[in-house]
């Protein structure tokens, strides 16, 4: 089997999860910066064998878009153009920010860790992934 990668799209950066090659378990990969998300991409594509990318629908309580979803799409295209190999899947994001707040804080993090911006971004995206992953067994 390959991979699945999630991304928690963000304006400055965006956190990046992976699930194993059996897609079994979703972990944390990294968080990259927006502008180099792409050469990031290529490089863990080129390395590791990926079915299919999941990036979050950031909706509001009414199901309204959030503003970044134009750069999101942008981003999309741009993503099919790369790897037409990889399916691409969204899910909705809502709340997951809130619970990678939560996770950390009771993970035993200090006050500055659990405000750590990068590490709210990359727990996200494992969110995300394991949120994808549950329905796919459903």
């Amino acid at each position: 089997m390959s991979q699945i990668i999630a991304i928690d799209y963000g304006k400055a950066r965006c956190g990046i999860a992976a699930t194993d090659d059996l897609q079994i378990i979703a972990s944390a990969l990294t968080t990259v910066e927006t502008k180099n998300l792409t050469d990031f991409l290529q490089k863990y594509f080129a390395e590791n064998k990926v079915e299919a990318m999941v990036i979050g629908l950031p909706t509001d309580l009414r199901g309204n878009m959030s503003g970044i979803e134009i750069d999101i799409l942008e981003f999309i295209e741009k993503a099919k153009n790369l790897f037409p190999e990889v399916k691409i899947h969204r899910l909705d994001e809502r709340f997951t920010s809130k619970m990678a707040s939560f996770f950390i804080s009771q993970s035993g993090k200090n006050k500055k860790q659990r405000q750590e911006k990068a590490l709210i971004d990359k727990i996200s995206a494992t969110i995300i992934l394991q949120n994808f992953l549950e329905q796919k067994q459903r």
